[in-house]
């Protein structure tokens, strides 16, 4: 039993990099016609759920070892002083600006459901 589980927990790296994916903000997705977009490094989010709502940010890490991101001042204090980042999990954010190079550029363009469904046609 738990097979979903088991595979969700024990994904490898590769895996968990498409199951952290967060939605698009509304502009995004009206340009390249895509809904959800794997997560990366300088992405800037806004947070969409939970203490930090509505939240803007830059990412500055993707801990896919315990399935968050952690975002700029996105922080809090320890009882020593210490800050530590606190860790949102992708599904809870929305992407308001991405950080395209050539890869993501295909990827969006691959996915264009405008286009597919033209082509369909």
């Amino acid at each position: 039993h738990g097979k979903n589980r088991k595979a969700h927990f024990t994904a490898p790296s590769s895996v968990r990099r498409k199951l952290m994916s967060s939605m698009l903000g509304k502009d995004l997705r009206d340009k390249y016609h895509v809904h959800r977009v794997p997560i990366r490094r300088d992405d800037e989010v806004r947070i969409m759920r939970g203490h930090f709502f509505d939240r803007e940010g830059k990412v500055t890490a993707v801990y896919r070892k315990k399935w968050v991101i952690h975002i700029e001042r996105v922080t809090r204090d320890k009882a020593n002083g210490q800050t530590v980042q606190i860790g949102i999990h992708p599904s809870k954010v929305m992407i308001t600006k991405l950080k395209l190079d050539k890869k993501r550029k295909l990827l969006l363009e691959r996915r264009d459901r405008d286009k597919i469904n033209k082509l369909k046609k």
